[in-house]
């Protein structure tokens, strides 16, 4: 748990993903049109990729990845992320995180 909060506060937007994942692709590519460049950490790739994986869902994440942390802040995966944009909700919580 210690890796994963430490990890997601190092920058503003920082999306967990694994590889192989077609939705935290779908994520990253979303946040990407909106001008944020996420760090994307793969822990698929990372020796503690297991436990990072549990630590995000004790941490409350319904689908292990994407996990999205704004602002430090879990925001959730897949269905969270699209829910705020689809209210119109994401655009202002990324808004510090632009480069537009």
């Amino acid at each position: 748990m210690e890796k994963v909060m430490r990890l997601a506060t190092e920058k503003g937007v920082v999306i967990f993903t694994k590889s192989s994942c077609c939705l935290c692709y779908a994520v990253n590519v979303l946040f990407q049109e909106i001008g944020v460049y996420p760090v994307v950490h793969e822990i698929d790739k990372d020796p503690d990729g297991k436990e990072m994986e549990k630590a995000i869902t004790k941490l409350g994440c319904n689908a292990p990845v994407p996990a999205v942390f704004i602002g430090g802040k879990l925001v959730g995966s897949t269905n969270e992320v699209m829910s705020l944009h689809l209210s119109g909700s994401l655009i202002p919580l990324l808004r510090p995180y632009t480069r537009m």
